[in-house]
């Protein structure tokens, strides 16, 4: 199995820093999601990893070797893009093949581990068809199959699913997965959809501007968001925010007033200090209700909209807009007021001035978290 080390990346295209300076690296077999809104820089990592971008400085080692100068085509990757690369003229078998014949792979060769990966995607009775005959869905197994083919040392695709409908997604999705499991290869994984790369990562890197704002697995980047930008864009609903006073600081209590209410929480810190007494309060939509023992302070509801089980509404609070997720049989209207409660289990605190991460409502306050300093998380 492979390793890949990303060492001190950056990418300039002019003036225009793609990349500025982010180190990683992808474990044996690890399944790893870049995420990130368009233009973080995501797909150019990707690129150079690939070969298809040359960095401005760092290195890409795959296994300690240096490959920053190695050609794409000597790499031996396998790449998934957003475009369904099949040539219409050929057969799925033809399809499949052609990164074999490019090789200069033997035609029986070819032949026989075009059928092992056609039968792994679950396509081998059609491979005599052609593309213009398939739904998205079999032209993405197709495009999958010829992925793995060339027994890669590791998988690079690039938004591979944006193209596809809702109930498409979750299908690709799972193939994917069972793939990768299957092979056991590394994969690098670049999408700006956080519910994919919440659901099938090993572990997720949130870029921004082009720098890695966080590294970790999926709790650590839900649970402990290093700051407010990961926050709010891992998660669906977003994280809401609020401005707010540190009362008090304690080793295990934290007291802040927002809009003269004060909420009480017991406190896990995530940094080492907090000199500072303004900071914005984080909660997530989940864990806003109305109905709990201490109310927060008093709200009007201005729309309801239908989610499965559960309805958003959202709410004009103390500073603006705020959002709740309350269950769908709830009897309360828009433009009822109402009294707002925030979980005090799960509650996040941020330094308003480097909107870092400090601390975080304890879930269990027997079993505190040991005290680290966010920086440790990029």
């Amino acid at each position: 199995m492979t390793r890949i080390e990303v060492e001190s990346l950056t990418k300039s295209y002019g003036s225009l820093v793609a990349v500025d300076d982010i180190s990683f690296e992808v474990g044996e077999g690890e399944f790893l999601t870049i995420v990130g809104p368009s233009g973080c820089g995501k797909t150019t990592t990707l690129r150079c990893i690939a070969g298809l971008e040359t960095p401005t400085e760092g290195r890409i080692l795959f296994d300690d070797q240096d490959v920053t100068d190695v050609p794409v085509n000597d790499r031996n990757l396998a790449m998934m893009f957003q475009s369904i690369a099949l040539y219409p003229h050929m057969t799925l078998r033809e399809n499949i093949e052609y990164p074999l014949k490019v090789k200069g792979v033997p035609k029986s060769e070819r032949r026989e581990a075009a059928e092992e990966a056609a039968e792994v995607m679950q396509i081998g009775e059609s491979l005599d068809k052609y593309p213009g005959s398939l739904s998205g869905g079999q032209q993405q197994r197709v495009a999958l199959a010829q992925t793995v083919v060339g027994d890669p040392v590791a998988f690079l695709m690039d938004e591979p699913l944006s193209d596809l409908d809702a109930k498409l997604k979750i299908d690709i999705r799972k193939e994917i997965q069972r793939i990768h499991k299957r092979l056991g290869q590394p994969a690098v994984y670049v999408t700006h959809d956080q519910e994919e790369a919440m659901t099938m990562s090993d572990r997720i890197i949130v870029m921004n501007e082009g720098q890695i704002e966080q590294i970790g697995d999926v709790d650590e980047v839900h649970l402990y968001p290093n700051n407010t930008f990961v926050a709010e864009f891992i998660g669906n609903p977003s994280m809401n925010f609020l401005d707010c006073s540190v009362v008090e600081w304690g080793d295990e209590t934290a007291v802040v007033d927002v809009e003269g209410s004060r909420i009480e929480f017991p406190i896990e810190r995530t940094a080492s200090q907090f000199e500072g007494e303004e900071a914005i309060l984080g909660v997530r939509p989940q864990h806003v209700s109305f109905a709990g023992e201490d109310r927060s302070f008093t709200a009007t509801v201005r729309l309801i909209e239908p989610l499965d089980d559960r309805a958003l509404a959202t709410i004009d609070g103390p500073q603006g807009e705020l959002a709740a997720l309350i269950p769908r049989d709830s009897d309360v209207a828009e433009g009822d007021e109402v009294d707002i409660h925030l979980n005090p289990r799960e509650l996040h605190l941020f330094d308003r001035e480097t909107t870092r991460l400090v601390g975080r409502s304890q879930r269990n306050p027997t079993a505190a978290r040991e005290v680290i300093d966010a920086e440790d998380h990029v």
